[in-house]
């Protein structure tokens, strides 16, 4: 589902950041809730064929999100995310990293700091997230695995998760 609302994706090597801006065309209670509860998340987080299978998930600040990506051989890729900061309906602010199914960290992978801000507009929900790394080489080696074409992916999802909440 392609869609024709506002969205940028960009990097700035310079602090190690990759900024994404998404308008969605959903209220913010809609929106949210689909960044925030475990049975929407999994409904779109993961970019098609795959899928995402939350294993624990404590929304709220000091807690996490262990889930698998799911492959369409039934491989399976574990991530951990830790939240930092929640400001409902405005922002999350989360540490996440690539990690085995128990989210022991794999040290091998960089850490990502996530923040994502939300906010109502006339049209809808515009979401900005804003992804910082230590170091430049950890920003290159996320962008090589693919991130934007799977978060990309991924956000095509999501319309049509809130879609189907009309």
């Amino acid at each position: 589902m392609k869609s024709s609302l506002f969205m940028d994706f960009s990097v700035d090597k310079g602090k190690n950041q990759i900024n994404v801006t998404r308008e969605f065309a959903a209220p913010l209670k809609h929106v949210w809730a689909a960044w925030t509860e475990k049975e929407l998340l999994d409904q779109w987080w993961a970019p098609k064929p795959w899928k995402a299978k939350t294993k624990a998930r404590d929304f709220k600040e000091g807690g996490y999100w262990l889930y698998a990506m799911v492959g369409p051989e039934g491989e399976e890729h574990w991530a951990r995310a830790d939240f930092k900061s929640i400001d409902p309906q405005k922002k999350i602010e989360l540490q996440d990293a690539f990690c085995d199914a128990y989210g022991k960290l794999n040290m091998d992978f960089p850490r990502t700091k996530w923040k994502i801000a939300f906010s109502e507009t006339t049209a809808g929900t515009t979401v900005q997230v804003e992804l910082t790394y230590e170091k430049l080489e950890d920003l290159e080696m996320i962008i090589s695995m693919g991130f934007k074409e799977g978060f990309l992916m991924a956000l095509e999802n999501l319309d049509g998760v809130l879609a189907a909440q009309k």
